[in-house]
């Protein structure tokens, strides 16, 4: 259904654009499923639009239903230009031949939350307690999932959902204790959800969302990238920027995906499988 609905706006949009545009080769950007399609498809509007004018182009927002499927997709090349989460940035980069362009630069961190009056005050109290988080290949529960193992948390019973909203309703409805989510997520949240929620753990800095571009790409790769850039000094890429809590884009640093790797092993795993 997910996938009808992407082709099906992407085919809309293309009727309202120029002659010359409609028949130039489409791009289909790839966002990892952070949240849910109709949040990302709203959120990449203001991107969208600038690539599409920029590159005289068709230009279509698309997802998958989780993290796994995503990874799944973006190997088999069905994304001209990747958003993802670091750890598959390094997947897509080593196996599938991805070119990082950029990343934000508000610092990207995972956090780990309970509700507000809960008694939960360490990893520990999580064993044998049921947990949230969202697809087992995102960063934000792998992060999670490694936190509780290195703090003493045994046997807890892991659900997955689809966003952070989701994570947030079974904490409130009471039917996990914990959940793993991103900080801007949590910060994405409505305030009397906040306001009922509260961290235990909070990871370091990580490879946050990283922008790649398909091999296949080489030869409109700088005509994206100088899109991409220009769209970051237009006053709609400072709103977006501004009201998403991003900074701006900036280069990657040395080593910044390498440093992912065990991650993107991971990832690795949940696709074998999920193939089996």
């Amino acid at each position: 259904m997910l996938g009808r609905i992407c082709l099906l706006l992407g085919a809309l949009w293309a009727l309202c654009l120029p002659a010359s545009a409609q028949d130039a080769r489409p791009l289909r950007i790839g966002v990892a499923p952070h949240t849910s399609s109709r949040v990302i498809i709203e959120m990449y509007q203001p991107l969208r639009l600038h690539l599409q004018k920029a590159l005289s182009a068709p230009v279509s927002i698309m997802t998958a239903p989780d993290f796994t499927e995503f990874a799944r997709r973006a190997l088999n090349l069905e994304y001209d230009l990747v958003i993802t989460t670091g750890h598959q940035a390094e997947l897509l980069k080593s196996d599938a031949r991805y070119r990082p362009l950029l990343t934000y630069r508000a610092p990207f961190r995972a956090v780990m939350v309970t509700l507000a009056g809960s008694k939960v005050r360490s990893a520990r109290d999580l064993t044998g307690q049921p947990v949230a988080g969202l697809s087992p290949s995102s960063l934000v529960t792998l992060w999670g999932l490694h936190w509780m193992a290195d703090n003493g948390a045994t046997a807890t019973q892991v659900r997955f959902v689809s966003a952070a909203d989701s994570v947030a309703q079974l904490l409130i409805s009471g039917e996990v204790v914990a959940g793993a989510m991103s900080l801007a997520n949590f910060q994405g949240l409505t305030p009397d959800v906040q306001a009922q929620l509260r961290f235990l753990a909070e990871s370091p800095a990580l490879a946050g969302r990283v922008y790649l571009l398909n091999p296949a790409e080489s030869a409109r790769a700088s005509a994206i990238d100088a899109a991409l850039w220009s769209f970051a000094e237009s006053p709609a890429g400072r709103d977006y920027f501004v009201r998403h809590k991003l900074e701006g884009y900036r280069k990657l640093g040395p080593g910044e995906l390498e440093v992912m790797a065990p991650y993107a092993a991971e990832v690795r795993e949940q696709l074998k499988k999920s193939a089996q």
